[in-house]
């Protein structure tokens, strides 16, 4: 079984908008604001590109995916120290 390391959430999200405007997939304004864990999982939050409406954009698929994506990349490696 392999040790999670501790970290703030401060630390965890300058690690995170690193790994978002390295991406391929990165687009412009996208990044994590918040970081929570649930059940080992770290589950990021930002912003998800919604209409004036509220409703989703071609870009709301790209931020869920990446937030996806970072979830997958850094949840076996971290945890919350907060």
């Amino acid at each position: 079984m392999s040790q999670k390391k501790p970290i703030s959430k401060f630390e965890l999200l300058l690690i995170a908008n690193q790994l978002i405007r390295d991406h391929d997939a990165y687009i412009e304004g996208m990044q994590a604001d918040d970081v929570s864990e649930r059940d080992g999982v770290l589950v990021f939050k930002g912003e998800y590109f919604l209409d004036d409406n509220g409703l989703p954009t071609l870009n709301t698929t790209q931020a869920f995916n990446m937030f996806k994506f970072l979830a997958h990349k850094l949840s076996p490696e971290f945890t919350l120290a907060d």
